[in-house]
């Protein structure tokens, strides 16, 4: 499915993605949803409440996090997949750095390919996109946090790279969905910047761009918050990425974020 025709779900309305984590480890919701019973009546309730896309992941990207084999995240990922895409409840997005369960998730029927590697990582995924069709989206990342960094000069020069790699690998630039990949790799003021950097990527690139602030710990680090506490802050946070362009939020909190979209679209057209 094109990045064009999953925005065009809604028309104009932005999307809500929700999360499904299927790991042990997740920072917020780790072990709680894994296996295909938990995964696919989290993903049902979600839709109910009002999610656009799903997302689904096996392998925590959690600051300190250890990765695992492409056999292990197959493991803990197939049957949650399965169930999911035998309801087809939604659109589904596979959380993955690795070509192999890209490859294996779109033959399922995953409309969605979130790397959060941004084509930096396994040099074989963007193939997968371009061979399947499948919707992909780009995660800017750094290694570390440089307080001298100009973030916005570096996601430009980060998505160029990028966008270079998939047009070589043949991917449809339309299928193509931009993240600012707030929290990775960046200082607090830059996750600040992150957010809110919809309007400047689309100026440049002229995608759409997915944001996921989610309970992130520039969140906590505002408000004192723990995990567990940072609804009202996710809330802020991700209405002013929509104010900024943003098309797509990645959420934990479905119910709590279509209330706010609608009424923040009210406001708007008002």
């Amino acid at each position: 499915m094109a990045a064009k025709n999953v925005l065009a779900r809604s028309g104009a309305k932005p999307l809500i993605m929700g999360i499904v984590n299927v790991t042990p480890d997740s920072f917020s919701d780790g072990g709680l949803f894994a296996g295909a019973d938990a995964a696919l009546l989290r993903a049902k309730k979600m839709v109910e409440e009002g999610a656009d896309l799903i997302d689904i992941g096996a392998e925590s990207t959690r600051p300190g996090f250890t990765p695992i084999s492409a056999e292990a995240e197959w493991a803990r990922l197939e049957a949650p997949l399965a169930a999911i895409l035998r309801e087809n409840i939604a659109p589904v997005s596979v959380d993955t750095t690795k070509a192999e369960i890209a490859r294996r998730a779109v033959a399922l029927g995953a409309a969605i390919i979130n790397d959060v590697s941004g084509l930096h990582g396994d040099p074989a995924l963007a193939e997968v996109s371009a061979e399947s069709g499948a919707a992909l989206v780009v995660m800017h990342h750094c290694a570390e946090a440089d307080p001298a960094r100009d973030i916005l000069e570096d996601m430009r020069a980060f998505f160029a790279r990028a966008l270079a790699r998939a047009e070589q690998a043949g991917v449809r630039r339309e299928n193509i969905i931009l993240d600012p990949g707030v929290g990775f790799g960046k200082t607090f003021e830059q996750n600040l910047v992150a957010a809110t950097s919809a309007g400047a990527l689309k100026k440049i690139f002229g995608l759409p761009v997915l944001v996921g602030l989610s309970r992130k710990r520039f969140i906590g680090a505002i408000t004192g918050a723990p995990v567990e506490r940072r609804l009202a802050g996710t809330l802020a946070a991700d209405l002013a990425a929509l104010h900024a362009g943003a098309d797509i939020l990645r959420v934990h909190d479905v119910a709590e974020h279509a209330d706010a979209i609608k009424v923040w679209s009210a406001l708007v057209r008002a």
